[in-house]
């Protein structure tokens, strides 16, 4: 088992270091990264975005939204959590062995005092709360297996970035499932710091020695680069790339009632229909018809909305408004 130093923790780089590894490198040898992220919420392959963040609170935190190649649950990452990456081969019939790739944390915890569990289909838990969720991603007979483990992070960010109103969002994508979580330090009975954790960690991931070290060199960190600007620093791949999502949203203002519903698909405002008890000289139907089509997006609909006469039909409504109520 060969280690790759990645010491960087911003999510796009992360992403496009774990599938630069998976397809690039020696196929012949098999790797494990460690590695964590700077607020981030990393998305599942086949999720709908919009449906699970927290839109308003993830734009004034500044945390970075990514999808990955896996499929599963979104996640909060910060750094207070730590990312562990497994890429083998491995045939396709054994890509459901999530167990298997477990057990080096729960022994870590163990010899720390800790008794953790493998739970449901994916989870690591302590005393019956998640701490650990996992995703598996195949290619090529290759294996990308990845998990988080929740040392020390802030769980009411985790709580608030992932906090979506079900209820307004009906999404063809898959749902994440919420789990009472729990972090490992406060199990601890002599608490140590994340970097000691770490090298805890790597002891059982590593269990014949430190092995050899790989680290990426000028030439294959540029094609590291060319993943990132091909797909994790894309809005297409990261909100666009979701299945339909059916959504209703309003509000009242002091110019009326705004309630919107339409659909999102490939990213794009489709089957948009406003109601509500404002006034307006125009059609509003007619304006709803200009939003079809439209990247839901709030930089591209802010533009649109210069592009128009916003007040011949929302009397008393600000665009300001209109797009708080379209994204919030």
């Amino acid at each position: 088992m060969i280690r790759i130093i990645n010491e960087n923790t911003d999510p796009r780089i992360n992403l496009a270091v774990e599938e630069y590894a998976l397809n690039y490198l020696d196929p012949s040898q098999d790797y494990v990264i460690l590695w964590q992220n700077e607020p981030a919420v990393i998305i599942g392959r086949n999720q709908n975005t919009v449906a699970e963040v927290n839109a308003p609170f993830i734009k004034e935190r500044g945390i970075h939204v990514v999808r990955r190649l896996s499929g599963g649950g979104a996640v909060y990452h910060d750094f207070g959590n730590l990312n562990f990456t497994f890429i083998v081969t491995s045939e396709k019939s054994v890509v459901s062995n999530f167990e298997y790739f477990t057990k080096p944390v729960i022994q870590a915890l163990a010899s720390l005092g800790v008794k953790a569990e493998f739970s449901g289909r994916n989870d690591i838990t302590i005393d019956g709360r998640k701490f650990s969720g996992n995703a598996q991603y195949w290619s090529k007979n290759r294996l990308l297996h990845h998990g988080t483990i929740l040392f020390d992070s802030d769980l009411s960010v985790v709580q608030a970035a992932l906090n979506v109103r079900a209820d307004k969002i009906q999404s063809k994508g898959v749902k994440s499932v919420r789990s009472r979580v729990t972090n490992i330090l406060p199990h601890l009975q002599n608490p140590i710091s994340i970097a000691e954790f770490k090298e805890t960690l790597l002891k059982y991931l590593l269990p014949n020695g430190a092995g050899q070290e790989y680290v990426l060199d000028d030439q294959e960190w540029s094609l590291v680069q060319e993943l990132i600007e091909r797909r994790y620093s894309q809005w297409d791949w990261n909100y666009g790339a979701s299945p339909e999502c059916a959504i209703e949203k309003e509000e009242r203002f002091a110019g009326g009632k705004l309630e919107l519903k339409f659909n999102i698909t490939d990213g794009l405002i489709q089957d948009m229909n406003i109601f509500g008890d404002f006034f307006g000289e125009e059609d509003v139907a007619y304006f709803a018809s200009l939003l079809n089509g439209k990247h839901y997006r709030e930089s591209v609909i802010s533009g649109f909305l210069d592009e128009v006469e916003f007040e011949k039909y929302f009397l008393g409504i600000t665009r300001d408004e209109f797009l708080r109520c379209l994204f919030c």
